[in-house]
């Protein structure tokens, strides 16, 4: 398959941008699933933490970019549970 592959993109070289684009695009959605498979609202282990969202510290940045907050200067807000 890998050399079918080949000898396309030297008998017609306008398909490599092609295959860099659709290859890229791959690997970028892989690891954005991988990021949103490893967030703290996943439990993988049920019996060991079965709720990983309760045990977040308050200084912990849970959004993907954050533009004007800092937040290993927040303090908490809230009583323990």
């Amino acid at each position: 398959m890998l050399s079918t592959v080949s000898r396309q993109l030297k008998s017609h070289p306008a398909l490599v941008p092609l295959f860099i684009f659709i290859g890229g695009g791959m690997v970028m959605s892989g690891a954005y699933l991988l990021r949103l498979a490893m967030g703290p609202h996943v439990s993988w282990n049920r019996n060991g933490n079965p709720e990983p969202w309760n045990k977040t510290e308050p200084t912990q940045q849970h959004k993907f970019y954050s533009v004007n907050m800092d937040y290993s200067k927040l303090k908490k807000e809230g009583p323990d549970f």
